[in-house]
């Protein structure tokens, strides 16, 4: 019951061995190399690779900051041209404001003026119609006073007093 693969001798262990050098010069001197090249292609080309994907996330990155600061920019801009456009706005309404205010005023002093000038011609009217009112009433009493002729030279001589005292 002695199975030689379970107890090996020390010539099957010799052979073996002898088998495995072969071999292993066999496969290094034809499948390692290129096994070792595929592999350090493959690992450039991972390198390659991860230095790309590396190198557009930094692009990425970069454009992104390049959108957000245009973004900024925009932003800034839009804010200064509304700045300007209510600026603008305001100045407009404050200078309507000034203008109704001085169109006010000068309606408020034409108006002025034509009721100054409408009361200087009713108070010259007015002094008219007293002047003649006051005429008409000195001439009646004067008639009335002066109907006979010894009440005229009465006036006259008190006139003629009068006028040496002056």
């Amino acid at each position: 019951m002695n199975n030689p693969l379970v107890s090996p001798d020390l010539g099957l262990i010799f052979w073996s061995f002898v088998t495995f050098v072969i071999v292993f010069l066999i496969l290094r001197k034809y499948a390692f190399r290129p096994i070792v090249e595929a592999l350090k292609e493959r690992e450039a080309h991972i390198d390659n690779a991860l230095k790309s994907a590396e190198q557009a996330r930094l692009e990425m990155a970069k454009l992104k900051n390049d959108n957000e600061k245009l973004l900024d920019e925009a932003r800034a801009e839009r804010d200064v041209m509304m700045k300007k456009a209510q600026q603008t706005a305001d100045r407009i309404v404050e200078e309507s404001k000034e203008k109704a205010a001085a169109e006010s005023n000068k309606i408020v002093e034409a108006a002025r003026l034509a009721i100054q000038q409408e009361r200087q011609a009713a108070i010259q009217d007015i002094k008219q119609q007293v002047a003649s009112l006051s005429v008409e009433i000195a001439e009646k009493i004067l008639r009335g006073q002066l109907k006979d002729e010894s009440a005229q030279r009465t006036l006259v001589s008190q006139l003629i007093d009068d006028a040496k005292l002056n």
